[in-house]
């Protein structure tokens, strides 16, 4: 679901990045009112969550690869504004540090997974839910479907967004300068993957956290839309240890995504569309390495002999972009702080 650069066109990618800038902007502006001081936290932990969940690479039977984006439980515990920052701060890190997904198509991306999945998710659950108790059944079912019906409408937009290209950008044989599948093409294979395997696991993982959350801390299911909640501070960020700990264990076992075979739908090099296509598109040629990332392919130079060495690079990057995320989080926090000091001194 991470598109490379070279797949879609500059103008599409101009375009996709003009939308998110007026949503990114509201995010900003709606955490500011959204998110307390004190559940800041939550996001960091939020978006360290939805990073790591998609180096959980899982096998899909075309021989191509897929993954959960962990956007629909970030949108039920703090809402869909604050998911999508969460989740674009994630899809940042990748894109820049890592290779996992185009610099150029970063507008794409995030309007995909960032801002599609959470709103579609929390709208979709929130509609299922209605008025229903903390505790309800409804709750654990609307989250599954939820998760499940989300990212496989962003797939949806991925398909479109890559069968359009061949379509509107073209040599005049007919030769395709992009992305090279129509919307035939795309769109299908996009959806099976989704529809038989990330959806489910998208919908599986948020309902087993909706389901413990239930039991063991349902005030977490009450944050959004805020309102006062009683014994907040230890409710919420007294139990954040336990999640801080389960994530730790997802940093541990990420390496299990590199036993899955074959590269995502749409994420092929150019080599690997030279041996499918006998060509390679020019405009991968001409934008397809631009950018040269510090860990290309969640990797550390000196440890990708065995998999055992390239388990030990794969769990270093995780760690290195949980550190940027607690970093920027902080900032977040700090500036936070600051106005809220400003404002009750004025």
């Amino acid at each position: 679901m991470h598109i490379p650069d070279g797949y879609l066109s500059p103008q599409t990618c101009a375009v996709m990045g003009a939308v998110m800038v007026p949503i990114l902007g509201t995010s900003a502006s709606k955490l500011k009112t959204t998110l307390k001081d004190r559940q800041v936290p939550l996001l960091a932990i939020g978006a360290a969550f939805s990073f790591t969940i998609m180096m959980y690479n899982v096998p899909i039977p075309d021989g191509t690869s897929a993954h959960a984006v962990g956007a629909t439980i970030l949108a039920i515990i703090l809402g869909p504004w604050a998911a999508t920052v969460g989740v674009s701060i994630a899809l940042i890190i990748q894109a820049f540090f890592f290779g996992d997904g185009g610099i150029l198509a970063l507008g794409a991306n995030m309007f995909n997974m960032a801002f599609v999945i959470p709103f579609v998710s929390y709208y979709l659950y929130k509609l299922i839910v209605g008025n229903s108790e903390i505790s309800s059944r409804r709750r654990f079912i609307g989250s599954i479907i939820a998760g499940f019906v989300a990212i496989n409408i962003s797939a949806l937009c991925v398909g479109i967004e890559l069968g359009l290209q061949p379509l509107l950008f073209h040599k005049l044989d007919g030769t395709p300068l992009y992305a090279p599948y129509n919307l035939m093409q795309s769109v299908p294979a996009m959806l099976f993957g989704h529809i038989i395997v990330a959806g489910p696991l998208e919908g599986v993982v948020t309902g087993f956290v909706v389901k413990h959350m239930q039991n063991s801390n349902p005030d977490m299911l009450q944050i959004y839309p805020p309102k006062k909640l009683e014994n907040e501070n230890s409710q919420i960020i007294g139990g954040l240890k336990k999640y801080w700990r389960a994530l730790i264990v997802l940093i541990i076992f990420a390496p299990l995504g590199l036993l899955a075979q074959g590269n995502a739908y749409g994420e092929w090099s150019g080599d690997k569309l030279n041996s499918k296509l006998g060509y390679i598109p020019e405009g991968m040629i001409r934008f397809g390495d631009r950018w040269k990332s510090l860990l290309p392919h969640y990797s550390i130079p000196g440890l990708e002999s065995t998999f055992f060495k390239s388990s030990l690079g794969y769990i270093s990057c995780a760690i290195v972009a949980l550190t940027i995320i607690l970093t920027i989080t902080a900032i977040i926090s700090l500036l936070q702080k600051r106005k809220n000091t400003r404002q009750n001194i004025s």
